[in-house]
């Protein structure tokens, strides 16, 4: 019984750190959220008629409202979780825009957001992007210079499934429930400063 009460110790003395977790998630998700919206919004004309043609697009319902609110949660909501003001308020309509890209974006193209050969969540679709890339490495191999084409990353094939919808969509559930985390956030001073 000793070790498990001094593992509680242990445990306890690391919430003094835990303002670290939504933080984290905070600042990762800013560039994340930035970019999505401030693209957007630097071509709302192409993102309406997007979000409208039921042909080529989405097929979305009103496209215009759809697109100015996508786009400005996006890139408001970056703003928002990057200085910590009304965190919880506003993971609600960024999970609400994830659900939409799943659904109306992702959805058909299966999970993977990168095409993967192999796994549990490989699909005949994947399987054939790798077979591309295969030949595409080939051909720049024997056409490019594929060292230096490659010596930052290798090439991948976007898949462009539910996965990092799904993933930044969890994140804002979990700083829906914890808020934007002590010290970093407007919202722990605003809280502090209206409890004393």
């Amino acid at each position: 019984m000793y070790p498990l009460v001094q593992l509680q110790r242990l445990l306890d003395t690391t919430r003094a750190f835990d303002f670290l977790g939504p933080l984290a998630l905070r600042l990762y998700l800013v560039p994340v959220f930035w970019m999505a919206g401030t693209k957007k919004l630097a071509d709302m004309d192409s993102i309406i008629e997007w979000f409208g043609n039921p042909d080529w697009g989405l097929g979305l319902p009103f496209p215009e409202i759809m697109a100015w609110a996508a786009a400005l949660t996006e890139a408001g909501g970056a703003v928002l979780l990057l200085i910590g003001f009304a965190v919880r308020w506003i993971s609600v309509p960024m999970m609400v825009t994830m659900v939409v890209a799943a659904v109306t974006v992702h959805w058909p193209n299966g999970w993977l957001a990168i095409a993967e050969g192999s796994g549990p969540f490989a699909t005949e679709r994947t399987m054939g992007a790798v077979e591309r890339l295969d030949r595409a490495k080939e051909i720049l191999q024997t056409h490019g210079n594929y060292d230096w084409l490659t010596q930052n990353g290798s090439f991948v094939v976007l898949n462009n499934g539910i996965e990092f919808a799904a993933t930044y969509f969890i994140m804002l559930l979990v700083l829906f429930f914890i808020g934007a985390g002590r010290f970093f956030s407007m919202d722990y001073w605003i809280r502090r400063a209206f409890m004393r």
